[in-house]
């Protein structure tokens, strides 16, 4: 089975800002790319953080009027507020991947760091590009009749060796169903499994039977 790559999927032309910019320079760069964060790099082109519109807020918040503004939630960033450079505004260090990671690695990334984007680095370290949650959404736009080749011929015929005559497989908007006789009880949760990590697979259902009952013999 081939999984889609971060390089596949990640937009390299990147929007970033040197770590002296300024905090006008920044929501202006914003503005005039139409993005909700941009990327800060070093002279060598390596990023050293991430500002979003997010960092910025702190500030805007905090031109209210004293006497009739809102109070401050507990989690306030007065050194945000403060902040009037890139290096003070950022969320550093930049959380990264690499263009060979496969969406699951990145996704998993995103979820254990709680980002919305992770820039992409080559061997060197220098920014290549940037990936975003939507991005990695996109695996789901893939095609059903894909999605079923890719069943039927890798993991049904290649990898668990099946008839793939004996094993039917459709797919309709992502969900897979299998129907079918497999030699043996063991190999459905397998085959269910493997499904499951197809690109593009949103739900797996099966009405499998059996010639063979080989997990019962050993319990």
């Amino acid at each position: 089975m081939r999984h889609r790559e971060v390089g596949e999927l990640m937009t390299r032309e990147v929007v970033t800002v040197p770590g002296r910019a300024t905090f006008k320079d920044i929501v202006r760069t914003l503005g005039e790319h139409k993005v909700s964060a941009v990327a800060v790099i070093d002279a060598a082109g390596h990023p050293i953080g991430v500002i979003s519109e997010g960092d910025l807020l702190p500030k805007s918040a905090d031109q209210g009027d004293w006497f009739h503004s809102l109070p401050r939630p507990e989690s306030w960033d007065s050194d945000k507020a403060a902040a009037t450079t890139a290096e003070e505004l950022m969320s550093a260090p930049a959380v990264c991947t690499r263009p060979d990671w496969t969406v699951a690695e990145a996704a998993r990334l995103m979820e254990s760091q709680r980002v919305k984007r992770l820039l992409v680095v080559d061997d060197a370290d220098i920014l290549v590009g940037i990936v975003t949650r939507g991005d990695l959404l996109r695996i789901f736009l893939r095609d059903d009749d894909a999605i079923r080749h890719e069943i039927t011929g890798d993991i049904i015929a290649r990898t668990l060796h099946l008839d793939p005559s004996a094993v039917s497989v459709s797919v309709e908007d992502g969900k897979v169903a299998l129907r079918g006789v497999v030699r043996f009880k063991s190999l459905i949760p397998v085959l269910e499994r493997l499904c499951r990590t197809v690109d593009g697979v949103v739900e797996v259902t099966e009405r499998l039977v059996w010639e063979t009952d080989d997990v019962g013999e050993h319990r």
